[in-house]
């Protein structure tokens, strides 16, 4: 069996520099590190992390909690992360909240257990509450916010992008467009329904509160709040929606058909993130696009910055794009 001598002889470097390549990567050359990296996989070497752990009392891990796995956002934030922590060196704990504050509760209780170096949480309601159990701890916000002082965040212009996708319904001649967002206390939520009543006021229309509806972020929410606003009689439902994100999108859009409605021609529909399905269902939907998976990159680099000692929280904003496909046009004439 391979000891850390050899990594080092094939590698041509100190044992000791052999030993921190692979124990704390971000203390070395790139050049080194990959170096080393691949005499280890080279002679199938593999460090005794857990005893190195118990040892040094913490971890190459870090923590991630995301809100709900099967939603392919979420899915992709993941995958930057976990990605980006194994090109440091690290393995990630990954826990799905559910969008529950007492599932991330036990989450991080989880974690604690583990030593991990940092965490990179979608905050529920109950994250600015549940991470005063960790004071010390380095921690990533990822693309929502808890309003923690202490913790460094990766977001979208959400504001933004939901002003971009009503403003564009308003173009097409829109004046009732109905609006489905998350929960009120998510941080996402809020600032999407906010870019939403900046644009009808930019235009001279007033926001109307029947034609709002906020739910847990699910299919099953965006279906409910579709159908209702659907149901409405003629000349008052909405000749248009903006959804505030992908799963309550497609509620949205099979409610639209158990109603018999036609989009665009019926009802003009703008979903806030993009995916395979948007692109592959008839019409391709148009959306606004945001850059998941180097959000979840982004975050996991300023993480390590964190560990670094980079000192003060840092708040990056990346950009949201409006896609127009063709699930959005001007509202029937009859």
């Amino acid at each position: 069996m391979s000891n850390i001598q050899d990594v080092a002889a094939l590698a041509q470097v100190s044992t000791a520099t052999a030993s921190r390549a692979l124990s704390r990567p971000e203390m070395v050359a790139d050049g080194t590190r990959k170096r080393v990296m691949k005499a280890a996989q080279q002679l199938g070497y593999q460090p005794n992390m857990l005893a190195r752990s118990l040892r040094q009392r913490e971890s190459r891990t870090v923590g991630l909690i995301v809100a709900d796995i099967l939603n392919p956002f979420h899915a992709l934030l993941a995958k930057g992360v976990q990605d980006t922590a194994e090109q440091h060196g690290y393995v990630t704990f990954l826990f799905n909240s559910d969008e529950q504050p007492e599932k991330e509760a036990r989450a991080i209780d989880t974690l604690r257990g583990h030593l991990p170096q940092g965490l990179i949480v979608v905050p529920t309601s109950g994250t600015r509450e549940h991470l005063k159990t960790l004071p010390n701890l380095p921690v990533v916000e990822l693309d929502r916010v808890s309003g923690n002082p202490q913790a460094s965040t990766v977001t979208v212009d959400n504001v933004g992008g939901a002003r971009a996708a009503t403003d564009h319904l308003i173009g097409l001649g829109h004046r009732r467009i109905g609006l489905i967002v998350g929960q009120q206390d998510i941080s996402t939520a809020v600032e999407r329904q906010a870019g939403y009543h900046a644009a009808l006021k930019a235009a001279g229309l007033s926001p109307c509160p029947e034609l709002m509806r906020s739910g847990q972020h699910r299919e099953d929410d965006g279906s409910r709040a579709a159908t209702e606003l659907l149901s409405m009689p003629a000349g008052k439902r909405p000749t248009a929606l903006f959804v505030g994100n992908n799963e309550m999108t497609v509620g949205a859009v099979l409610a639209a058909r158990e109603l018999g409605l036609r989009i665009p021609e019926d009802l003009s529909i703008v979903g806030f993130d993009d995916s395979r399905w948007a692109q592959t269902m008839l019409p391709p939907l148009t959306v606004i696009a945001q850059p998941a998976y180097e959000l979840g990159v982004h975050a996991c680099e300023q993480l390590f910055g964190l560990l670094r000692g980079a000192g003060r929280p840092a708040h990056l904003q990346l950009s949201t794009e409006l896609i127009i496909r063709h699930s959005t046009g001007p509202p029937h004439r009859s």
